[in-house]
Formats: structure tokens, C-alpha cells, sequence
């Protein structure tokens, strides 16, 4: 999955810089350990592979999925109380991302709640004519909704229907039946017709199905488009002519009202506010679906089925029509899956919703799949998130909560791997350089504590972006590494000013059971490396000031907790673990650990502020990055040049006006 691939690279990243400075100081330890002595014995060996071994378990983050998952999970348990039911942990993370939202109409963007309205009858038939073959048509205790309005309609406007129980139907006995199929669009039934003494077949589908099953009819193709027009829905109904079973005739169309939902229209424009397009996909109608388009403020650029299997337009071609069309019509599952496909391959992260068997594929598909409410057992499958609430209005929230859950899981990610280049960093010069370690199980509390307080990060308040939210590695990274250098910066600062300043001895050399070591300097490193890095979550959290989202008091309880703790045991000192170092010393660098993540917070803001596509692209100059630089250039320009025609349109169009006025005021025409 998506979060999995992220959370690969970042640990693989860690990962190789770990090891290669750890071997590095492996090596360099055991060189100095061979002059030390005059034969290297199995006991060194140990022991400094013991030593880096602790430096590597502290500096690699193995709880960084923890963290993470934990944050999924309560994100998770948040989406529920919403009526947002997550069966895939991680589509919680997917979700933040997503850019592109295609919906199903039929019960997602509408009610599905269909009534029969007035139909469109061919000459010699009857209302009641086509509610009874229509009738023979429908699929017996078949619970979906255009089945069910169907057959309500008929058993209230047909006098012989009005007596029947179940499916029987005095005079007439149905011999075969042909269920609805999405790719054939149409249900069939061959019936015996007692009365007359004849069989024949009775079709109910689709309009344009059905008008090609009679060989083709203008009229009743002209009187669906004006049905559609008024936002009703045709359902063709046709019977095989008497004596034949091979040729049809169209009886007429059924015509059914299924208003759009009220919220749904809202819920659209808040979607797009967000910056995530809501797309429609429909099986009905191109005509239908631009009125329920128009009707739910949603642009009227719907295509059919054709534009996506034109066999003269290339994958990527196909995909900008995807891309920049806000539906699609005349719809079956095949087009559905390929609609998810083409936009995933313009790097989007697609989100479908759908309800029925034949959206299960596509829902399978996407990056995020919303079986919505009342889906099938087949929909619900297939899919990772399900709503318990009818209609999209619920999406929102899930979109909501799962962008704060992705803003606390990146605040987490940046907050820990500036904290391991910071601990690298320092820990490979000061071994290297001064001859100097700390004691291994100071390593391991550092990393067992600093990682159980920022558990906490899952219940911390977050600042939600108003676009969809994505990772960006090398931003990540490079200000990852800014970071952890000025955090390396400080500690060395602390080192020298403790020994060269105050004269505390700095044990260079010394191993952590030699009686003449002093201690003090260990345990001040100790509380430095702690406090300083863990601070930094403070400033992570949001890209811009730390005081313009300030964290929840479980958090920062959480953190201050964890550093008060590691100054106790400084101040005190632990037999075996630290050397007692005074209130002064430990008080004064937990206060300016939490100072030094105030001047860390104008550089991350700084940096922030200068970063662009721009500047990726001059760091790291890829070829797939410099073509997407382009294009973007040529976009601005193309941009730019439709806004200066729209501009002159405008003012054009003011002075017509305003001219046609003056004509006016000078006839005495001009209305008061």
C-alpha cells in the first residue's frame, strides 16, 4: 500500500545512514582498541560490538510504525464515532491524500427513492399496458429500487395485478427469465399468454438499449431526452410482435423521479473546497446525468462510455480526458475499473464510491474504496472504508479527521528522523574526533523513553490543510538534516562549554566501569540529547509558528513529563545509570533545550517559506523532475494567456454595454 511504500523509504533511508556511520565507528573503535592493547582479544571484540550494536538500536526507529499505526488506529476509532467504519488501517492515511473522488449517482448523490411519473407511451398501448409488461419483466423479490418502483406502480394501477400474491399473474404463466446484467442492461422474460393461447418475450432496460433491441425509433429516443431534461429517469419497455419471438416492438417508457440528496450538493462544494473533484460515474444516461450535474452545482463536462474506449486515443491521452471531465455516463463495471486506472496513472490518489456487485472492481481498485450506505455484501468487500450514514455529507469527515491523522503521522516522521541524524551526527564526530562514549544503557533509554511519550501524538490537536495532503520525501528529509545539524550544533556547544568552561572532566577514553571516571559529563550529554531533539516535536507539528496551532495538554503533558523525569535523574543521579549533576546544571539545560526549539522553529519556517518545486528540482535534477517542471511552466503560461483574453472579453463586454446604454439615455429609453 501507500503508507507502507512511505514508511520503506523513510526507514531505508535511516537505515543506510546508520549503518554506514556505525561501521565506520566499528572500525575505527577496534583499531583503537589494537593499539591500546597488544593483541586484540575475543572479550574486545565483544565489547565494542556491543557498544555499537546499543548506538544502532538506539539511532534506527523502530518505533516509528508503532507511532504510526497507533495514530491510524485512534484515527480510526474518531472515524467510527462519525459513522465512518475503517476495515483497512492504513486507508485512514490514503485518505488524506486523495485528490480525486468518483462517486456513484444512483443512491450516493441521489436518493434512490424512485416514483413513477408520467410515461411515454407508443399508439395502441396503454399506462396500464406497459405497467403490466413491465411488470412480467421485473426479477421476482428483487429488492433494488428501480425493481421495487416498478412493481408498486404496477400493483396500484392495474386492476388484474391489484389481487395477486407473490409473482403469479392470473392469464399469464412466465417460462424463463433473463435477470438484470450490467453489461447487457436489460432484464427478459418469455411468457405464456393463456388468453391468446401465444408466447412471446417481454425486454425492460435501459432507453438506449431497448430502442436498439426495436431496431431504432427517433420519437421515443427524442421523448427519453425530454425526460431527461426534467431530471426523470426512462426505463424502455418492449414485447416481441405476435407470431414472432425474433422481433420486437417498443410499448413505451417508464419515466421515474429519484430527486438528488440534500445534502449532497453541499457536500460536493465542500469536497472541492478541500481541493478534492468530485467526479460522477453513472450508468444512465449523458442527458440525465448533465441535469443531475447542473442540479447539484457540479460542471455539466460529462462524457459517455465511448470517450474511454476510443481506440484512436492513446493511455495518456484517454487519462487527460478523465482528468479534466467531471463525469461520465452509459457506464458498466469494465468502465468504472478503467476510470479509476487512468487517473492513477497521472499519479492521483483515487477515491470510489459505489454500492451495487458491478462497482465491487473498481472499488477494489482505488486507493481509497467507500462502499456507502445499504451497499451489497459484495460492495462492502471489496471495499476499505464503509459508511453507515446515507449520502456523501459523512466523506467530509472522514477527509477532516484523516488529514489531521496524516498532519500528526508527519509531524511524528519529521520530529524522528531529525532526532536520529542529530544523534548520529554527534555521536559519530564525538567518537571519532574526542575519543568519547556514552554509557550503552543511557542510548536505550533515550530511545525507550522519547518514543513512549510520543505515543501520545495521536490524541494531539493538528492543523488541517486545505488541500489534499501528500508526502514529500525529499523536503522531509533535507529538513530533517537542517534540523538534526542545528541540534548537533547545541550539543557540541554544551560539551565544550561543560569542559572548557566549567572544567568538568570530559572521560575521553574511559570505559564505563573505570573507578576513576568522573560521570558528570556523561549524564549532561545525556540530558542534552534527550531534551533537546524531543522538544522539536513542539515545532514539527505545523509548517508554520509552533503558536499558531498550540498542541493539546495531553501532549504536552506527555512530553514535559518524560524530560522532567530524565532532569530528576540527572539532578540526583541513579546508581549505575547517571551521576548526580546539581539542580543548576539541570535545570539550566532543560531550559535551554526548550528555548533552542524556538530559534529551531524560525528555521523550519524559513525553510519552508523558500522551498518550491523550483528548488527540488536544482537539489535533486532528475530527468522525470525537470519534465514535470516544464510542464508546469508551460501550464502558468498557457494560464496566464486565458486570463488576459478572459480579461479583455470582460472589459469589452463592459463597453458595449456601456454604450448601449448612452444609446438608450439618448432615445429616453433607459429604465429608471
Amino acid at each position: 500500500g501507500h503508507f507502507q511504500k512511505i514508511v520503506n523509504q523513510i526507514g531505508n533511508f535511516l537505515v543506510v545512514i546508520t549503518l554506514t556511520m556505525v561501521i565506520i565507528i566499528f572500525i575505527y573503535l577496534l583499531l583503537r582498541r589494537n593499539n591500546e592493547v597488544s593483541k586484540l582479544s575475543r572479550k574486545d571484540v565483544f565489547d565494542v560490538l556491543r557498544d555499537v550494536l546499543v548506538l544502532t538500536v538506539a539511532a534506527i526507529p523502530v518505533g516509528l510504525p508503532t507511532v504510526m499505526s497507533v495514530t491510524m488506529a485512534v484515527g480510526a476509532k474518531q472515524l467510527a464515532a462519525k459513522q465512518v467504519i475503517v476495515k483497512r488501517l492504513t486507508a485512514v492515511e490514503e485518505m488524506a491524500s486523495v485528490s480525486v473522488l468518483c462517486s456513484d449517482k444512483t443512491g450516493t448523490l441521489t436518493l434512490n427513492k424512485l416514483t413513477f411519473d408520467e410515461p411515454y407511451l407508443k399508439p395502441g398501448f396503454t399506462k396500464e399496458d406497459l405497467l403490466l409488461y413491465s411488470y412480467l419483466a421485473s426479477e421476482p423479490g428483487a429488492n433494488d429500487p428501480i425493481e421495487l418502483a416498478v412493481r408498486t406502480a404496477a400493483k396500484r394501477d392495474v386492476p388484474l395485478l391489484s389481487e395477486c400474491t407473490g409473482h403469479t399473474i392470473p392469464g399469464f404463466k412466465v417460462t424463463s427469465f433473463v435477470p438484470f446484467n450490467p453489461a447487457t442492461k436489460l432484464t427478459q422474460a418469455t411468457v405464456i399468454d393463456r388468453h391468446a393461447s401465444e408466447t412471446f418475450k417481454v425486454a425492460k432496460g435501459a432507453p438506449q438499449v431497448i430502442v436498439k433491441l426495436v431496431g431504432g425509433d427517433n420519437e421515443a429516443t427524442h421523448a427519453v431526452n425530454l425526460l431527461a431534461r426534467r431530471g426523470l429517469r426512462a426505463l424502455g419497455v418492449a414485447r416481441t410482435v405476435p407470431g414472432s419471438l425474433e422481433k420486437w416492438e417498443l410499448i413505451g417508457m417508464i419515466s421515474l423521479l429519484d430527486p438528488p440528496r440534500p445534502d449532497s450538493g453541499e457536500t460536493i462544494r465542500r469536497c472541492e473546497e478541500m481541493g478534492v473533484v468530485v467526479k460522477m460515474v453513472t450508468g444512465d444516461q449523458l442527458i440525465i446525468a448533465k441535469e443531475v450535474a447542473a442540479r447539484l452545482g457540479m460542471n455539466r463536462a460529462i462524457l459517455d462510455a465511448n470517450s474511454l474506449t476510443d481506440p484512436d486515443a492513446t493511455d495518456a491521452q484517454l487519462a487527460d480526458r478523465c482528468l479534466h471531465a467531471d463525469g461520465f455516463a452509459q457506464v458498466i463495471p469494465e468502465h468504472k475499473y478503467r476510470v479509476v486506472e487512468l487517473l492513477q496513472s497521472k499519479g492521483l490518489l483515487v477515491g470510489m464510491t459505489g454500492d451495487g456487485v458491478n462497482d465491487a472492481p473498481a472499488l477494489k481498485k482505488a486507493n481509497v474504496g467507500i462502499a456507502v450506505h445499504d451497499c451489497t455484501d459484495a460492495a462492502r468487500s471489496a471495499a476499505d472504508i464503509v459508511l453507515l450514514a446515507p449520502g456523501l455529507s459523512t466523506i467530509v469527515d472522514g477527509i477532516l479527521t484523516s488529514r489531521a491523522i496524516f498532519q500528526r503521522m508527519r509531524s511524528y516522521a519529521l520530529y524522528r528522523i531529525t532526532s536520529t541524524v542529530h544523534f548520529l551526527i554527534f555521536f559519530f564526530i564525538i567518537t571519532l574526533s574526542f575519543r568519547w562514549q556514552m554509557k550503552a544503557v543511557l542510548l536505550i533509554f533515550i530511545a525507550v523513553l522519547n518514543d513512549a511519550a510520543t505515543l501520545v501524538i495521536s490524541v494531539d490537536n493538528a492543523q488541517i490543510s486545505r488541500r489534499p495532503d501528500k508526502w514529500r520525501i525529499g523536503q522531509l528529509i533535507t529538513m530533517s538534516i537542517i534540523l538534526g545539524c542545528c541540534l548537533t550544533v547545541l550539543s557540541f556547544a554544551v560539551f565544550f562549554i561543560a569542559r572548557d568552561v566549567f572544567n568538568i572532566p570530559d572521560d575521553a577514553g574511559k570505559q564505563s566501569d573505570d573507578k576513576t571516571k568522573d560521570g558528570r559529563m556523561e549524564t549532561i550529554i545525556y540530558l542534552n540529547v534527550s531534551s533537546a531533539p524531543h522538544f522539536t516535536i513542539f515545532s514539527t507539528r505545523l509548517a508554520g509558528f509552533f503558536w499558531e496551532n498550540l498542541p493539546s495538554l495531553t501532549f504536552t503533558a506527555a512530553i514535559l513529563a518524560t524530560q522532567v523525569f530524565a532532569m530528576f535523574i540527572s539532578i540526583f543521579g541513579i546508581n549505575g545509570l547517571t551521576t548526580a549533576i546539581g539542580g543548576g546544571w539541570g535545570v539550566s539545560l532543560l531550559l535551554i533545550s526548550l528555548a533552542y526549539f524556538v530559534v529551531l522553529d524560525a528555521v523550519k519556517v524559513f525553510v519552508f517559506r523558500i522551498w518550491s518545486f523550483e528548488l527540488t528540482v536544482k537539489m535533486w535534477p532528475t530527468r522525470a523532475r525537470k519534465e514535470k517542471l516544464r510542464r508546469r511552466k508551460e501550464r502558468r503560461v498557457v494560464e496566464e494567456r486565458v486570463r488576459q483574453n478572459v480579461e479583455k472579453v470582460r472589459k469589452a463586454s463592459r463597453i458595449i454595454y456601456a454604450v448601449n446604454a448612452f444609446e438608450r439615455a439618448g432615445r429616453g429609453t433607459l429604465p429608471a
